[in-house]
């Protein structure tokens, strides 16, 4: 997607250890025309496969997983890294360690929200190490719901996620696949 990469060139900041830091329009403040052209993106390519629910985990994919269930006309979900006290206690839930953050925590979703009926649609902002959308894919398995594939804003192509997923036969679709990223250079 021209929009996005564009964004990551123009906006985008790399820091030490690979990281591409797009707070200024994807994960922090939010560029809402290009949630709209990716929501669109997303419906455009999965549009055929049936899906009755769009999922993510919280908090970046939050945004990103509601304009793109708005094109499907169907319910979004989200996983909550932390059990609070507001939510049942009749749960799935999978270990997760995290690449951004360098901790491990249970996902969770309620039972309620997923079931064996349920054809999804995985979003998530970025895909390095494919650990959060495993987590995910755990859950859907657990509820005996069908994962139909995953959408991705930004991969990180030189991380071994993507390769992992579609390994497993996870249909992937990234808007952004970065290639490389040294100290000055982010390259597609």
């Amino acid at each position: 997607m021209k929009y996005l990469e564009d964004l990551i060139k123009e906006q985008g900041e790399i820091w030490p250890g690979g990281i591409v830091k797009v707070d200024s329009f994807l994960n922090h403040q939010i560029d809402w025309k290009l949630y709209q052209e990716m929501g669109k993106e997303f419906y455009r390519l999965f549009k055929d496969d049936g899906i009755n629910k769009i999922m993510t985990v919280e908090a970046s994919g939050i945004g990103i997983a509601c304009v793109a269930a708005q094109y499907f006309k169907v319910p979004m979900v989200f996983a909550k890294k932390y059990k609070t006290s507001n939510i049942d206690s009749d749960l799935y839930s999978a270990k997760v360690h995290s690449f951004t953050h360098g901790n491990d925590y249970n996902m969770v979703v309620s039972r309620k929200y997923v079931n064996k009926s349920d054809r999804i649609l995985l979003i998530d902002d970025f895909l390095a190490n494919g650990q959060a959308l495993l987590g995910l894919k755990s859950i859907i398995e657990q509820a005996g719901a069908t994962l139909c594939g995953c959408g991705i804003a930004i991969e990180k192509g030189f991380q071994p996620g993507g390769k992992l997923l579609r390994d497993q036969g996870i249909r992937v679709e990234s808007l952004a696949i970065i290639k490389s990223v040294t100290d000055d250079t982010i390259e597609f």
